[in-house]
Order: C-alpha cells, then sequence, then structure tokens
C-alpha cells in the first residue's frame, strides 16, 4: 500500500483531527522499509504525501476535502455539497432501536440460522415469539421456509439488512460469539430501548408461533 493511500486510510478513520506527528509514528516503519533514511525523511515523506492528498481532495471531482482543523488533519464535507448531505440525512430511516432480549434473539438466529422460534427457546430458556415480530419489523431477520418436522415451524435467518448494520460481506464472515457481542454493544450503542419502554419486545407468554402473524404464510 503507499504512503498515500496509508495516510488516506488514517485521516478517514479518525473520529478526531489526526496529527501528522501522529500519523509519522503509525507509519513510519513501513517508510524506513521502503528506504527511507532516518526519521527526518520519514516526516519529510509524509508531508508531501499529505500536500499531495490534500490538492488531490480540494479538486471540483470530490464532494469532500481533507482539511487542517485543530493542529490535525481530517475529512469533511465541501461546503458546496452541504444541502445535497443535509437532505440525505432528512431521508434516512430512524435508527434501530432494539431490547436486550431482542439482540440476544438476534445472535441466536444469526448463529444457528435457520432456527426456528422452538429452537430459540430452548437456547436462550425463554419464550422469544415476542421478539422475533420485533426482529421482523426492524428487517433483520425474514422467513427462510418451514422445517420438515411434525408441525412444520418456520425458520428463521438474517438478512441483508443485518449483514449491512454490522459491515459483513456474508454470514461467513460472522466473528466468533465474544467478538459479536462486542460488535452488537458497538453498533446498538445509545440505541437499546429502557426496560421500561421495552413492553412489547420483552419474552412473552404467547405460543411460540406468535410471529406467524407478522409473516406471510407459505
Amino acid at each position: 500500500m503507499s504512503l498515500k493511500a496509508q495516510l488516506e486510510a488514517i485521516i478517514y478513520a479518525a473520529e478526531t483531527p489526526v496529527t501528522a506527528e501522529q500519523m509519522v509514528n503509525l507509519v513510519k516503519e513501513s517508510v524506513v522499509a521502503e528506504g527511507a533514511a532516518d526519521e527526518t525523511e520519514v516526516k519529510s515523506r509524509v508531508r508531501a504525501a499529505l500536500e499531495e492528498l490534500v490538492a488531490g481532495y480540494g479538486t471540483s471531482d470530490h464532494g469532500i476535502e481533507i482539511r487542517q482543523v485543530a493542529g490535525g488533519y481530517r475529512m469533511s464535507t465541501k461546503p458546496e455539497q452541504h444541502e445535497m448531505v443535509r437532505s440525505f440525512a432528512k431521508s434516512l430511516k430512524p435508527p434501530i432501536r432494539l431490547s436486550l432480549p431482542a439482540l440476544e434473539t438476534l445472535a441466536v438466529i444469526a448463529y444457528k440460522q435457520p432456527a426456528t422460534v422452538p429452537e430459540i427457546n430452548e437456547i436462550r430458556g425463554v419464550d422469544s415469539g415476542g421478539v422475533i415480530a420485533t426482529l421482523l419489523d426492524r428487517k433483520l431477520i425474514t422467513t427462510a421456509g418451514r422445517k420438515q418436522v411434525i408441525g412444520r415451524p418456520i425458520l428463521y435467518k438474517t438478512t441483508k439488512e443485518f449483514l449491512m448494520r454490522f459491515g459483513l460481506k456474508d454470514v461467513n464472515e460472522l466473528p466468533s460469539m465474544e467478538e459479536f457481542e462486542k460488535l452488537v454493544a458497538e453498533s446498538f450503542q445509545g440505541e437499546l430501548i429502557p426496560a421500561e419502554d421495552a413492553a412489547d419486545e420483552r419474552d412473552s407468554d404467547q405460543p411460540a408461533e406468535v410471529a406467524e402473524s407478522a409473516v406471510e404464510k407459505e
């Protein structure tokens, strides 16, 4: 990866302005490996690459720019694009808000899919019918036919919306259970429904197939 590409990735990923010194420390080893004689030359190459990045993003072909802010560098929308970005932001759907029971159920489905409500209930130890309806409504799960056993219970699997929400290419990229729990916490931070406001998402005493009313019969 080129030095310019490395710096671009760092600036893009940073939540706050990144100083030139921080970037020098991050790319020092790779720049030295490419032939830089000492730290002075490393700094010189970083400065040159940053100047190229700033100039490149400064053209009319880009809707964003790299600016020096508060002693560091950061990406931001160009002023002439603010109205377009504001319109886009207004068109977005409200953030997904889930209860802890819903998150637990989502995790079970993600790792066992396709799974039936009775199978999910057995793993969780409580009836999950109520939260299944919530996950269907949020388009995080969908139906996947019926299991060929007595009663032919509905099978559930995760959706494209689920993959987009967690930044996954496909379900084969699911991390370990421990990593998934951390991912859930980060993805839904601030979006959990308080217990007192989650009555419709709590584990219910209704039959396991309560969610059937929320999906088209097959």
